[in-house]
């Protein structure tokens, strides 16, 4: 059986995808990666057979600009969410060159990230099912009435009347607890966590408290700025407690210059290091977030973006972390913070029923038979 695998050039995205690509490849099937030409070469380095389609678009600009508040090019008033509009801009670039490859490779079923919304288009246009696999808490599970439309020129281009964002199946790696009410159904799979392709750093047991602090990827590459990790280790070290700074190579020389005795480990996959620490600090992406709770560890989350606020708020809603609105995160409410988080038990409690809910979710190899069955219905 063939599957094609698809989301647009976003490493973190990529990776939610690894480990079912893998999955389904050690089971026998023809496994193909198509993304814009700026993620080929991190597809290659996960291992998975990679296919360039569309042009690259410049997302970071896009984020920029729906966060900081730079104007649309040519914006008037009105107009739908910015995030939509990104995901649509993908759309475009890529549903073309989706189509063409899938005609080639005749794909048995197209499995997508969920903003990666060429992949529903080229499944239809192929007459295949359409999997989503979301990579972190289904927060356009409440887009279903505006997504369609959005798709609607597109879709019209190749003669489809409407086009299903969603899929015949939807795949979901969190754990029922952060699941939204509004979620479509959704088959689980347990998170098995990829971070990326780097060397892996065990840590020795530590002495005391361990908090790890990282910043995913996004925020230093919107502004330096809004790269709060340097200022969340000052702001942590006079509490005493062992602080590790996960950082990307590209993201090491914005640290300046940190207090004596913080580890900083850099390009190290996030999985490796969080067996041995108490406390996770972090932006709130969902790769962290899972990884986290992977491990069982609480987060103090400092959400930035609408979806780092979504995950953020899903965690804190069900007492495994708390989030802290940046403009609040002065250096005494996050020492504050870290200190109530690192001796609430009944927090550190909640993140491992969390993590109990994982483990108890069948693994990706098991669900490789669900995306068969879904590609032997009719579409």
């Amino acid at each position: 059986m063939r599957l094609l695998f698809t989301t647009w050039a976003w490493p973190s995205h990529l990776y939610a995808l690894v480990t079912q690509a893998w999955a389904c490849r050690a089971a026998g099937h023809e496994v193909l990666v198509a993304s814009q030409p700026a993620l080929a070469a991190e597809i290659g380095r996960c291992g998975l057979p990679a296919a360039v389609v569309g042009h690259d678009v410049d997302a970071v600009a896009m984020v920029r600009r729906y966060v900081i508040g730079a104007p649309r090019p040519g914006a008037g008033g009105g107009g739908g969410p910015r995030a939509a509009e990104m995901f649509l801009a993908h759309a475009e670039s890529m549903t073309d060159g989706l189509v063409a490859l899938a005609a080639g490779f005749r794909p048995d079923a197209v499995v997508y990230e969920p903003t990666a919304l060429a992949g529903p288009l080229a499944a239809a246009v192929q007459g295949v099912p359409a999997v989503r696999h979301l990579y972190g808490t289904d927060l356009l599970a409440r887009a279903g009435n505006v997504l369609p439309g959005l798709l609607a020129p597109l879709a019209e281009r190749y003669g489809l009347d409407a086009v299903d964002p969603f899929g015949a199946l939807t795949v979901d790696p969190t754990p029922p607890s952060l699941r939204p009410a509004a979620a479509p159904p959704a088959v689980p799979v347990r998170y098995v966590p990829f971070n990326g392709g780097g060397r892996p750093v065990t840590l020795p047991k530590p002495a005391g408290p361990r908090v790890c602090v990282t910043w995913g990827h996004t925020m230093a590459k919107l502004s330096a700025r809004r790269f709060l990790l340097p200022e969340v280790v000052r702001a942590l070290h006079p509490l005493g407690v062992e602080l590790v700074a996960a950082v990307s190579a590209a993201q090491a020389p914005l640290l300046g210059r940190l207090p004596e005795g913080v580890r900083v480990v850099v390009d190290a996959p996030l999985h490796g290091l969080l067996d041995a620490c108490d406390l996770v600090v972090a932006h709130g992406g969902a790769g962290t977030v899972l990884t986290a709770l992977h491990h069982g560890v609480p987060l103090l989350l400092v959400p930035q973006l609408p979806d780092h606020a979504g995950h953020a708020g899903a965690v804190a809603g069900v007492g495994a972390g708390r989030l802290l609105p940046a403009a609040d995160a002065t250096p005494e409410r996050l020492r504050e913070e870290c200190r109530r988080l690192l001796a609430d038990g009944a927090v550190r409690a909640c993140a491992r029923r969390l993590q109990e809910e994982m483990r108890r979710q069948p693994p990706p190899s098991a669900r490789v038979g669900d995306l068969v069955s879904a590609a032997r219905r009719p579409a």
